[in-house]
């Protein structure tokens, strides 16, 4: 009796252990196939699991059903087994991908670009795939469905919309394939290297000359400056082109050479322009998913553009704690080039910035008189004390321009004080605080310095108007 006892609890201890037994014999594998194989069961698996199971639970009323039962499982686990294999088979070694994605892209600019996947297997492959894309980028379509036949190729066109300036790369194509049967998804990495540098917007430089060409700078808020003395002084005759103005043309001169032919008069000499911009805390804040320095750098390349197209010579200093990069000025079509190149991959740091410093390597290397435009932001009063004194400093020897972008949640609190009480706190807070900003902008005026006081997202206009008057009028 005893004998049978002890027969039956081990019995009784054996069959609690199978469950757990089964439970492992199927993690394990699982476990392999998704570290190994970067593969995971779908959730055809649960139908799997609950044949087995409604299987078992036929053996409780029958016992004479164990061997169909075990048939059963067999058959199950062979078809999972070998829809594993034919896929990691077909995916192991026959995807290829390529993307003809452009060297250069403008920031928050779309980029429309090609990417094929290749299918070398003789077998085809469903799922999905999508690019390697830089967080702070945004793509349309995320991703694309798959179905791809044996020995074929797709193509696709694909939108990125690049959010932040700087170089960036783009490695891999990532695919999602389905297996056969549907047991199985397995995450495939394709090596693809790309690279990409994001540059601040250079579409508007194009733009720009096209509405110059056709005497439509007004649509983008440029106004028309007369310059004092302007063609006064006689060059050379050359021939004509399009955008030449008609009064310019040589009668005489187009007579005996039987083809138009223009006065060309010489402009004021060459002239100096030199950007200063901060990338310090003050320059970090956002405005229309951009930052600050953003701004600045875009509408000062577009002013870079059009001194360079007057025949003036720009350079630029980028300094927050230390100095970044400087450009020395110089003319002539390279030099845009150069100073895309040394700010396109600038950011804003919170750090303090050291004006100091940037005013005192500004010396050093720049001695003939220039026109200095210093970008920056007024937050509080310690920097605001050193954009006056530095400014303020330099006038005579230079001619400078503070470039003062304002905070638009600023102004909009102190336009709208109507509200409830913590909103008319808010209004009297924002308003004292515009007051004193008001205060450090006549300060600059009375040290002889030229102030371009705007909002960030509005820059472009008012800069280049300034640079423009400034040369009407001879400042410089």
């Amino acid at each position: 009796m005893g004998e049978i006892t002890s027969d039956t609890q081990a019995t009784f201890q054996w069959l609690t252990a199978l469950p757990w037994l089964l439970l492992l014999a199927v993690a394990i594998p699982l476990l392999f196939a998704a570290w190994k194989l970067r593969t995971f069961p779908t959730w055809l698996w649960a139908v799997v699991l609950l044949v087995s199971l409604a299987a078992s639970l036929l053996t409780v009323i029958n016992s004479h059903l164990v061997l169909v039962v075990a048939v059963v499982d067999g058959v199950l686990a062979a078809l999972v087994l070998l829809d594993l294999t034919f896929l990691y088979l077909s995916t192991s070694d026959g995807l290829r991908a390529m993307r003809e994605l452009p060297r250069t892209a403008s920031l928050g600019k779309p980029l429309h670009y090609d990417l094929t996947l290749e299918n070398k297997t003789l077998t085809t492959i469903r799922g999905a795939f999508r690019d390697d894309v830089p967080e702070s980028f945004r793509a349309e379509p995320a991703q694309h469905s798959l179905r791809l036949p044996q020995l074929a190729r797709v193509t696709v066109r694909r939108r990125l919309v690049p959010q932040s300036r700087g170089a960036f790369a783009l490695e891999k194509v990532y695919v999602s394939a389905r297996s056969l049967l549907g047991f199985w998804r397995r995450y495939v990495d394709i090596p693809v290297e790309s690279r990409l540098n994001v540059y601040p917007d250079m579409q508007q430089l194009s733009e720009y000359a096209l509405l110059a060409r056709t005497n439509r700078l007004s649509l983008i808020g440029v106004r028309r400056t007369r310059r004092i003395g302007q063609d006064s002084d006689f060059e050379r005759l050359r021939d004509y082109s399009r955008d030449d103005n008609y009064r310019h043309i040589d009668w005489r001169s187009t007579a005996r050479r039987r083809k138009l032919t223009v006065r060309q008069f010489q402009s004021d000499q060459s002239q100096r322009l030199i950007f200063l911009l901060d990338c310090g805390r003050m320059m970090t804040n956002e405005r229309a998913g951009y930052s600050l320095l953003d701004h600045a750098l875009n509408a000062s390349l577009l002013l870079a553009y059009v001194a360079l197209e007057q025949g003036d010579s720009v350079g630029m200093l980028c300094f927050s704690d230390t100095i970044h990069a400087y450009i020395p000025p110089r003319g002539g079509k390279a030099q845009m080039n150069r100073l895309i190149q040394a700010g396109f991959d600038q950011f804003p740091r919170l750090v303090e910035s050291r004006y100091d410093e940037a005013f005192l390597y500004l010396s050093n290397h720049c001695k003939r008189r220039s026109l200095v435009m210093l970008t920056t932001n007024l937050i509080d009063e310690v920097n605001s004390a050193q954009v006056v004194d530095y400014l303020g400093n330099i006038s005579g020897r230079h001619l400078p321009v503070g470039v003062l972008l304002r905070d638009r949640q600023m102004f909009d609190a102190a336009d709208h004080p109507e509200g409830d009480r913590e909103n008319m706190l808010r209004a009297a807070a924002a308003a004292e605080i515009l007051c004193w900003r008001d205060q450090v902008i006549r300060d600059l005026t009375h040290r002889g310095v030229l102030v371009v006081d705007t909002f960030p997202d509005e820059l472009t206009a008012p800069l280049v108007n300034q640079y423009l008057e400034i040369k009407a009028k001879h400042l410089l």
